[in-house]
C-alpha cells in the first residue's frame, strides 16, 4: 500500500494573481501593530451532524490579508526590531503515504482530494509556508513581542496564546477597517460576481413556469445552478419568496408556492471562485405585469432607491442614502394614511420602521455584509470615498396580518436592490445590467418568461 506512487510535486505553479494585493494589505495592518505578533486563522471544519461537515468557508480576514483559502491555516504576522513584520503562513502539509495519515482520518487526501504541498503553497501565495500541526506548540513558545489573534475562529490556536479581548477584537476591528476601500482587483472580482448574478436571475425569469408548477424550491435551485457553474456557491442563503413570504426579511425556507398574480421577491448573490459576492434583489410580478396596487408600492420602493442611489457620491456621509430612501417612504406612508405626519415628524420617530423595517444597505465585498466589524466611526459614521462598495436596497412590507392597513395591502413585499462602488465623481452600480423600473421589468420579463 505504501509503495508504487508516483511523484506528483507540482513545480509549474506560479504566484496567484491575487497574491502582490495581499502582500499590500498586509502591510497596511503591519503599519497598524509596529511590534505585535498578529495571529489570524483560517478555521476549521464545523460538523453539520454526526461525522457530516459543511463545506467549508475560510474567515474573509484570512482570505483578505493572506490570498488564501485553506482550512486549518493562520497567517503570522511576526514583529522586527525595525517595526516591521515578517510574514509566513502556517498550512496543512501533504499526507505522508510512508505512514497511516493518507489512508484513514475522514479528511485524509485519499478521501478528500490532493491538497498543495508547502513548497506550491509558498509559489502560489509568496509567503513561507509551515506545518500547521506546530503551530500552537510555535505560538506557546513564543516570546518577545505581545499578541493578538481573531478570536473565535480555531479554537486550538486561541488556546495556545496568552491574550487580552480587547485587543485582539482590535485587530478584528482593522482586518475590518482594512476591507472598507477595495483595490481595482477586488473590484474587478465584484463585478464578476454581479454580472453572473444578473445571468441568474435571468435563469430565473426563463423558469417561472416550472417554479409555478412546483415551488419557490425551483427558483432557489436555479439560481445555484448558476453560482455553481460560474462561481464557488452563492454568498449567502438565496431569498425566494413568493407571495406573503415577500414579507418575510429573511425568508430563505423557500418552500412555499408560487402563484400567478403573486410577486416573487427574489435576493441572492454569485460569490465567486475568490470568494467576493454579489447581492442584488428584484421584485417581480410571477404572471408578468404588476396589479395596479403592486405597481404603485413598486414605484414608491423604485423612487426610494432612485433618492438613495443619487446620495452616493465621494464626501457624502455613509448614512445619507439611507436617510434619502427612508425619508421618501416615509413620505409616501403619510400620502397613504398608513401613518401620522408630519412626515419630518414620522421620521425622527421612526414610524416609518413598521413597514421598512431594516436598513437601506450595506457595505459589500467577502461577506455579503462586509466589514461588520469595523470602528463605527469609519463606517456607519463615516465619510464615503472611492472604492467603496455598498447595497441600497430600500423595501416596504406589509405584513399578511397587519390590520392597520387595508385588506388588499396585506402580505405584499417589495425589495429593490442593487450594489454600487464609490467613484471619483459620484458612483457605478455594478448591477444596472437588471432593469429597475416598473415598465422594465415587465418588458424584461416578457422577452425571457418561460
Amino acid at each position: 500500500m505504501r509503495t508504487g506512487w508516483a511523484d506528483t510535486e507540482r513545480h509549474d505553479l506560479q504566484l496567484a494573481e491575487q497574491a502582490p494585493h495581499a502582500a499590500r494589505r498586509r502591510a497596511a495592518l503591519s503599519a497598524r501593530f509596529p511590534g505585535e505578533r498578529l495571529v489570524i486563522p483560517s478555521g476549521n471544519l464545523k460538523v453539520r451532524s454526526n461525522d457530516d461537515t459543511y463545506p467549508f468557508r475560510p474567515y474573509s480576514g484570512y482570505v483578505h490579508m493572506a490570498g488564501d483559502q485553506v482550512r486549518d491555516g493562520a497567517l503570522v504576522l511576526e514583529p522586527r526590531a525595525d517595526g516591521g513584520h515578517d510574514a509566513y503562513c502556517y498550512q496543512l502539509p501533504r499526507d505522508s503515504r510512508d505512514d497511516d495519515e493518507f489512508w484513514t482520518g475522514a479528511h485524509a487526501e485519499l478521501w478528500t482530494g490532493r491538497r498543495r504541498s508547502l513548497a506550491e503553497s509558498e509559489r502560489v501565495l509568496g509567503l513561507p509556508c509551515r506545518d500547521v500541526r506546530t503551530a500552537a506548540a510555535d505560538l506557546a513558545a513564543a516570546f518577545g513581542a505581545p499578541t493578538r489573534i481573531v478570536r473565535g475562529v480555531d479554537p486550538s490556536l486561541e488556546a495556545a496564546v496568552t491574550t487580552d479581548a480587547g485587543r485582539d477584537a482590535e485587530l478584528e476591528e482593522a482586518l475590518s477597517d482594512l476591507r472598507l476601500v477595495k483595490d481595482a482587483w477586488e473590484l474587478g472580482e465584484l463585478r464578476k460576481a454581479v454580472d453572473s448574478t444578473v445571468r441568474g436571475f435571468t435563469d430565473v425569469v426563463a423558469e417561472l413556469s416550472r417554479a409555478i408548477a412546483s415551488s419557490e424550491r425551483w427558483i432557489e435551485g436555479t439560481f445555484f445552478r448558476r453560482a455553481r457553474l460560474e462561481g464557488n456557491a452563492v454568498g449567502y442563503g438565496s431569498i425566494c419568496a413568493a407571495g406573503e413570504h415577500a414579507t418575510i426579511m429573511h425568508w430563505t425556507d423557500n418552500d412555499g408556492p408560487v402563484r400567478p398574480g403573486d410577486l416573487l421577491l427574489l435576493d441572492a448573490g454569485v460569490e465567486t471562485h475568490s470568494l467576493y459576492t454579489a447581492d442584488v434583489t428584484r421584485t417581480l410580478p410571477v404572471s408578468g405585469t404588476f396589479t395596479p396596487l403592486q405597481r404603485e408600492i413598486y414605484d414608491a420602493v423604485y423612487e426610494a432607491q432612485e433618492a438613495g442611489i443619487a446620495a452616493v457620491k465621494p464626501g457624502a456621509r455613509y448614512r445619507d442614502f439611507h436617510e434619502a430612501a427612508q425619508r421618501h417612504l416615509t413620505a409616501r406612508l403619510v400620502e397613504w394614511g398608513f401613518i401620522e405626519g408630519p412626515v419630518d415628524r414620522a421620521y425622527e420617530l421612526g414610524l416609518q420602521r413598521r413597514f421598512t423595517m431594516a436598513g437601506t444597505g450595506h457595505m459589500l465585498g467577502l461577506d455579503v455584509h462586509d466589514c461588520a466589524q469595523a470602528r463605527t466611526e469609519d463606517y456607519v459614521d463615516g465619510v464615503l470615498e472611492p472604492g467603496m462598495c455598498l447595497t441600497v436596497e430600500p423595501g416596504l412590507y406589509f405584513q399578511a396580518d397587519d390590520l392597520t392597513v387595508p385588506e388588499e395591502w396585506r402580505g405584499i413585499g417589495v425589495r429593490i436592490e442593487d450594489d454600487l462602488v464609490v467613484t471619483d465623481d459620484g458612483h457605478e452600480n455594478l448591477s444596472a445590467a437588471l432593469p429597475r423600473a416598473a415598465d422594465e421589468v415587465e418588458a424584461w420579463m416578457a422577452r425571457f418568461s418561460g
